[in-house]
């Protein structure tokens, strides 16, 4: 099992069980202890989303911390889901993705849903209708973010349209501001 599945999986175990969030295991490959970026952890169960949250900034010290932390919220925190029982433990598999920096995006043949994940985010309402490309506002009020080469996401307009609908956006009525990123995946 990859190292970084496997703390996924230890976090969620011991928390699920005993309540506790685990030390760092020293044996990480140095990467994940010195750098810094956002995390998604997935969980499934029996092939079926069961639970699945992160960060695209990174919000901790080191990749090995956002995991941790990204896993224990993705079994307890997916409003989606109920929490993971203990009675589920073996039949959960997990997904680990490190993402890049997220990148404004000038032009939308610059996506490639294959590829790229995307952030959509918006201020919210505005008189128009706008996608509006490298110009970012300091705030947002709603963001929807899709990890790259998902099942079924084979258009870049399909990728906004699925941000969109995730983050409550309503791109007929809103400014929209897209960014891209890309994501190592971890099974």
């Amino acid at each position: 099992m990859n190292p970084l599945v496997s703390l996924a999986k230890q976090s969620v175990e011991s928390f699920i069980k005993e309540g506790k969030i685990i030390e760092i295991p020293g044996d990480l490959p140095g990467d994940f202890l010195k750098k810094r970026a956002g995390t998604f952890v997935t969980i499934e169960k029996n092939g079926e989303l069961r639970g699945c949250i992160g960060t695209y900034l990174s919000s901790r010290a080191n990749i090995a911390e956002e995991i941790i932390h990204n896993a224990i919220a993705a079994a307890t925190e997916d409003y989606r889901f109920g929490l993971i029982t203990t009675e589920e433990l073996p039949f959960l598999s997990y997904t680990v993705y490190i993402l890049s920096y997220p990148e404004p995006v000038e032009d939308i043949k610059e996506l490639n849903p294959k590829k790229f994940g995307i952030i959509v985010k918006s201020q919210g309402f505005s008189s128009g209708s706008d996608v509006i490309f490298n110009t970012a506002p300091e705030y947002y009020q709603k963001t929807g973010l899709l990890l790259p080469d998902l099942e079924g996401v084979d258009s870049a307009e399909k990728q906004i349209s699925i941000a969109c609908q995730k983050g409550g956006i309503e791109p007929q009525k809103e400014k929209v501001f897209i960014y891209k990123f890309t994501a190592e995946k971890y099974q």
